[in-house]
């Protein structure tokens, strides 16, 4: 039992050191990326959910995965998507302008401006979107809102 164990621990360590297996993992990605170009949703997607289980943590994936579902007009899977997207890196600024899109579309207008005021915080690349943002915003204030202002 014990040379079982032994034998599988090799085994397993052999594949995750054979360089074809590693190089397989990461261009998934890629294959995604090149089919979402040329607008194949339906196969980028298969790429993207492969590459997330190779790399749980790939927040390029899940973005991209958000992006085809905003294509699709499914709220729900872009929603998590970008939570997920969220959950590996906090501070993605296109992840948190997409999910305030969202919000502002769902007319959820307590967590669009939660959103909208982290997004202000951190935006580096994506601070041109601020005015597009606070005009979708605007447009969802509450007249009671509009008034206390």
């Amino acid at each position: 039992m014990n040379k079982y164990y032994s034998l599988l621990k090799i085994f397993i360590i052999c594949l995750l050191l054979n360089p074809t297996a590693l190089a397989a993992k990461t261009k998934y990605f890629e294959e995604g990326k090149i089919l979402f170009d040329k607008k194949e949703f339906k196969k980028s997607q298969i790429f993207f959910e492969r590459d997330i289980v190779f790399n749980p943590k790939s927040e390029k994936s899940y973005l991209y995965l958000a992006k085809i579902f905003n294509e699709n007009d499914d709220d729900k899977q872009q929603e998590i998507n970008l939570n997920n997207v969220l959950v590996v890196n906090p501070l993605n600024e296109e992840a948190i302008y997409m999910l305030v899109v969202l919000k502002i579309k769902q007319s959820n207008y307590n967590e669009a401006k939660k959103l909208i005021k982290k997004f202000n915080l951190i935006c580096i690349s994506f601070c041109s979107k601020k005015i597009e943002i606070q005009d979708k915003f605007n447009k969802l204030i509450p007249k009671d809102a509009k008034n206390k202002n």
